[in-house]
């Protein structure tokens, strides 16, 4: 038996293959292989086509077939992670309205902080564990007001995933955990928020189906499956939005338990038992994939905008052309601190975790006679490391102190350079792993089959490396002087 996970992502969409069995991944493929553009009409929006994600696909699985020896018909079940938080509005015959409003979009801010006011901060944290902030339901409230002809026409409203699981099995689902993502879950009566719906004059019909994480989704459509030869009727039975899946790609499931990853965006992502937020909104909190209302799982998110994008934008800019790799044996010639460089990766829109401010990507202390692009390059993955330190002090500040974070070896974390500078600026050991966002929905998929249960689908799962701190006295005063940087950005 072989299981099939997706994992929509903002660059690429990726594709796994696992045998049931092992749960070793038999084949892989992503589409395009280049990054896929993200739209932006006005500066601080950020769009992508619903449409381009499916043909993407399509195409992934196309290519996982020629370049993996299995038999499509052996699969038996799809799961599907996907890039959290945008907004997908169709119409009464599932047809896209508009390109979606993507996670790092900032466009919406305005009316999520008008909400938490008009609602109430207290209500908001109390029931929704969030401030509307610019999540999926701001954005919506955005559409209602700056597009009524396209807001007049939308049948159902859902996230990126369940477009896709729409493409496939013609129904469209959510699940507390999407409907959480998008600050539309009241956590204190279990059930769509009342307070949000009211307040933004949203229709109750625009709520689809809410199932459970591991649940069916819908089975596959008999043209879809000809079409990728597939088995018409297999189920979807998975879908969770990119970081809950991550975490569960890394056995992050219960309380205490903390993944990181660094792709697009940066995560760090707690698992804790407590209805907790941040009186600021800074971090979030989501139900997790195993959450219920009799076990309460809560994914405690710091999010950072700008990360991998930070070190894309810095190759094709500084050398274009040149590989990842390059980039990281170059940085790795430069010692710590860049010889005095400073970056901010604050370039992708509005941050959370400075309260929803654009500060903007900057680089600071160029010095012309010194400075090359090799520490450029050190210089940019030092400050997504600084980042995600100021990110981890707001996370303890609220209970969340990780002994140790698990991460798959991936986009960021296949730098030896970022790594080192990582573990020593958190001063966290981490583990990483052999896991990936598709492997985890596949994995997922075969949790909401019943193919195995949550603990039995990580049996023998042992880390790739550890790496624990070893210079964290230069690191911590590398970041003091970065910070300096960061304050003086944020005017205070």
């Amino acid at each position: 038996m072989l299981l099939l996970g997706i994992d929509v992502g903002t660059s690429s969409i990726k594709v796994s293959v696992v045998d049931a069995q092992t749960r070793q991944c038999v084949a892989s493929a992503q589409y395009p292989e280049t990054e896929s553009d993200i739209k932006s009409l006005q500066p601080g929006w950020a769009e992508q086509a619903p449409q381009m994600w499916w043909e993407h696909t399509q195409q992934a699985f196309q290519k996982a077939k020629t370049k993996g020896n299995f038999d499509p018909k052996q699969i038996a079940a799809i799961g599907i992670a996907y890039q959290m938080h945008g907004l997908v509005v169709v119409d009464k015959d599932g047809e896209v309205l508009r390109d979606s409003i993507i996670w790092c979009d900032s466009r919406a801010v305005p009316y999520g902080e008008k909400a938490f006011q008009a609602i109430g901060c207290d209500t908001c944290l109390s029931s929704l564990l969030n401030s509307p902030g610019n999540f999926t339901a701001a954005k919506l409230a955005w559409v209602k007001d700056a597009e009524p002809q396209v807001y007049d026409r939308i049948s159902k409203v859902m996230l990126p995933g369940d477009y896709i699981a729409l493409k496939l099995t013609g129904e469209i689902t959510t699940s507390a955990s999407a409907l959480s993502e998008g600050v539309f879950w009241d956590f204190q009566k279990d059930e769509v928020s009342r307070a949000v719906m009211s307040y933004f004059g949203f229709k109750d019909s625009f709520i689809p189906t809410v199932n459970p994480v591991f649940s069916e989704h819908g089975r596959l459509q008999k043209e879809v499956a000809q079409q990728l030869g597939l088995t018409e009727g297999i189920p979807v039975t998975y879908k969770a939005g990119d970081q809950p899946n991550n975490a569960l790609s890394l056995n992050v499931l219960q309380p205490g338990e903390v993944a990181a990853t660094a792709g697009t965006s940066g995560v760090i992502y707690g698992v804790s038992d407590q209805l907790t937020y941040d009186q600021q909104s800074r971090i979030n909190t989501f139900a997790h994939v195993n959450h219920a209302p009799d076990q309460k799982r809560l994914g405690v998110l710091l999010c950072i905008n700008g990360t991998g994008i930070l070190n894309r934008w810095v190759r094709d800019v500084a050398a274009p052309g040149i590989s990842y790799a390059v980039i990281d044996r170059e940085a790795a010639d430069i010692m710590p601190g860049s010889n005095g460089l400073t970056i901010l990766p604050f370039g992708n829109g509005a941050e959370r975790m400075l309260n929803n401010k654009i500060v903007g990507a900057q680089v600071k202390d160029i010095d012309l006679n010194i400075h090359t692009r090799a520490h450029i390059f050190r210089a940019a993955q030092e400050g997504i490391a600084f980042a995600f330190r100021y990110g981890l002090d707001i996370m303890r500040e609220n209970g969340m102190n990780p002994g140790v974070i698990r991460a798959g070896r991936a986009n960021m974390f296949f730098s030896p350079v970022f790594t080192e500078a990582f573990v020593n600026a958190t001063g966290v050991p981490v583990e990483l792993y052999a896991a990936d966002g598709s492997v985890g929905a596949a994995i997922g998929a075969g949790i909401g089959a019943g193919v195995f249960s949550e603990r039995e689908a990580f049996d023998g799962i042992k880390p790739l490396q550890l790496i624990e701190p070893g210079n964290a006295e230069l690191y911590d005063e590398l970041y003091v002087g970065w910070k300096k940087h960061l304050i003086q950005a944020l005017g205070q």
